[in-house]
């Protein structure tokens, strides 16, 4: 049976991986700051499809928290085949009035995380000639964002690091995805709604385009074909015109 790490998994997308992949008859390895929610979790999925559910309460945003997942796999016993890198957060405002605490967690959390998992459990897969990895991105990732500056860059680099990294594990029977929703029904948005662009997917609609994706070997995955054209569209125009525009649609009231 096939043992499927997922990241952020107590809500929103990574709530929605962990029951798809559940129904698939994968088994799970759930990954968040609420240990009382993944338990919950964990137990309702078990009883439902009949696969084993572990827990590890971790806050990605402490920079050993990766080494600290990884220790407890090994003690448990536990081959990753698919990694989902999902857990990230944004922050919205002028980046120079923005906590920055708060920003470097946001670096933490949405980039080093994600790579430091990658590192260690990606050899694995790799001499044993199959798995695959799902980064979750944005769309942010194909455009400057301006009052989203920092979330916008950490997105950026999961696109280029996926697409780099697929290219390198292809051949080795691992495959690697970046996917790249837009505004989801989630609750990423609370306390920052003035980013807000769109209308907004549902987090099963995102994860069915994901795995669709693992499925046919595709390597960046936007969700719903709005994204797709808007997120394509910003190729053609200069970066600077299109950080113009994002700013305009991204600018706090209070700064208007």
């Amino acid at each position: 049976m096939p043992t499927s790490l997922v990241t952020g998994a107590s809500s929103g997308i990574g709530e929605a991986f962990a029951r798809a992949l559940a129904a698939r008859g994968s088994s799970l390895v759930l990954v968040a700051r609420s240990a009382a929610r993944l338990e919950a979790l964990g137990a309702e999925l078990s009883a439902r499809h009949g696969v084993r559910a572990d827990v590890i309460a971790a806050d990605l945003a402490d920079p050993g928290a990766p080494d600290a997942i990884v220790a407890e796999l090994r003690a448990r016993s536990i081959e990753i085949d698919t990694l989902i890198n999902n857990a990230g957060f944004g922050t919205h405002g002028e980046f120079a009035t923005l906590d920055g605490r708060r920003e470097r967690d946001e670096v933490i959390v949405n980039v080093y995380a994600p790579v430091a998992l990658t590192r260690a459990l990606l050899p694995g897969m790799v001499a044993r000639k199959s798995g695959a990895i799902v980064n979750v991105a944005s769309t942010a990732a194909f455009q400057p964002v301006p009052y989203m500056a920092t979330y916008g860059a950490t997105k950026a680099f999961l696109l280029s690091f996926g697409e780099a990294l697929a290219e390198e594990v292809r051949a080795h029977g691992v495959r690697v995805v970046v996917l790249c929703p837009g505004q989801t029904d989630t609750a990423f948005f609370t306390g920052i709604d003035e980013a807000r662009v769109g209308c907004a997917r549902t987090a099963e609609q995102v994860v069915a385009t994901a795995l669709r994706a693992v499925e046919r070997g595709r390597v960046v995955a936007v969700d719903g074909f709005t994204n797709y054209v808007l997120a394509n569209t910003t190729r053609f125009a200069p970066r600077r015109l299109v950080a113009r525009v994002a700013a305009r649609m991204q600018r706090p009231s209070s700064s208007r």
